[in-house]
């Protein structure tokens, strides 16, 4: 079965061609960082309309990649949210067409349950229930999955997601954009040598970023009141260190609370190489069965949508052709 997985929520613009649900015939993505760079962050417009430019010519390079024709085609599956509206329309109207020219299924995916079946994409998929950690540019989320399609939120962010706060605290820093992979290579220069403050919540898996940000904004303002020079790695590693150990520390409390020894991590931070770290350790000693996908499918791309709209058309779900996009879609919604 041959599954195209059509995915443009954000800022990348992704076809992918799935077989079986697993194997990846072809995943491509154009991506737009580089013009968003300019702003500093991802401009709404201007990515729909870059989305609108790039969209069907990548379609045509995913099939000769994957040697295969629109007739190949059985299964159409999209992001139909969270994300941007105007990016969101643009694949959605993509896949109808599709699915009304070759008279084949159409499937709309939440992009977060993309996050999570990007950890399908192998020879050992992980087995129900699991708990998810999805922590990417504009979600950190905490999630019970229980079977497809059938997910309970434990916990989230209060304010920003994880990659957000990446992205501002880099700012603080004169980091360029995005700042994820910037405070991850720079941190390696420096040592986690301040302290920054515990977060706390009512509820004990919820997350909030603000108090860190705030705090790495007040020293580095009086380290430059005191004419000091900024120690840009040092601030950074202790800032990368203080979030992923709250990460980490949630997600443990997840598997404790529910019994449960498998635990999937999934989003573009997920591809932090602290993170990784971090989880794989404590995994090691917890007897836990980790799943993090390789980098390329932590950030957003066509194959974890492929993947998740094949299960979900394997489990009975399927959409038609009156599917809109939803940027405010949340998990399990139909």
């Amino acid at each position: 079965m041959i599954t195209i997985g059509i995915e443009t929520s954000c800022d990348e613009t992704s076809v992918s061609l799935l077989e079986d649900g697993n194997k990846i015939l072809s995943n491509l993505v154009s991506s737009q960082v580089e013009i968003h760079k300019t702003f500093g962050g991802v401009v709404p417009e201007v990515a729909s309309r870059i989305h609108v430019e790039v969209l069907n010519r990548l379609i045509e390079l995913a099939l000769e990649k994957a040697k295969k024709e629109f007739k190949d085609i059985d299964l159409i599956a999209v992001t139909q949210g969270p994300g941007l509206i105007g990016a969101l329309w643009i694949g959605i109207m993509a896949a109808k067409t599709l699915s009304l020219a070759l008279n084949k299924p159409l499937i709309g995916v939440n992009h977060l349950e993309g996050h999570i079946f990007a950890n399908f994409l192998g020879e050992d998929p992980p087995t129900f229930p699991f708990i998810a950690l999805i922590v990417s540019g504009g979600h950190t989320e905490y999630i019970l999955v229980e079977d497809i399609g059938v997910y309970k939120i434990l916990g989230q962010t209060l304010d920003d997601a994880a990659g957000e706060a990446f992205d501002k605290v880099a700012r603080i820093l004169g980091l360029n954009y995005p700042g994820g992979p910037e405070i991850d290579k720079i941190s390696k220069m420096g040592k986690p040598i301040f302290n920054f403050p515990k977060i706390k919540c009512d509820r004990e898996l919820d997350i909030s970023f603000s108090g860190i940000k705030t705090a790495v904004l007040y020293l580095v303002r009086d380290l430059k009141k005191e004419g000091k020079e900024i120690p840009v790695a040092d601030i950074a590693a202790s800032f990368q260190e203080r979030v992923v150990e709250e990460l980490l520390e949630r997600a443990f409390l997840a598997l404790n609370k529910f019994n449960i020894k498998t635990l999937v991590v999934s989003g573009g931070v997920a591809s932090n190489s602290y993170l990784q770290r971090r989880f794989k350790e404590e995994s090691r000693k917890e007897g836990i069965k980790l799943y993090i996908p390789p980098p390329y499918l932590c950030t957003d791309n066509g194959a974890m949508i492929a993947c998740a709209g094949y299960h979900l058309y394997q489990k009975g779900y399927k959409s038609d052709l009156y599917l809109s996009a939803n940027p405010d879609l949340l998990l399990g919604e139909r």
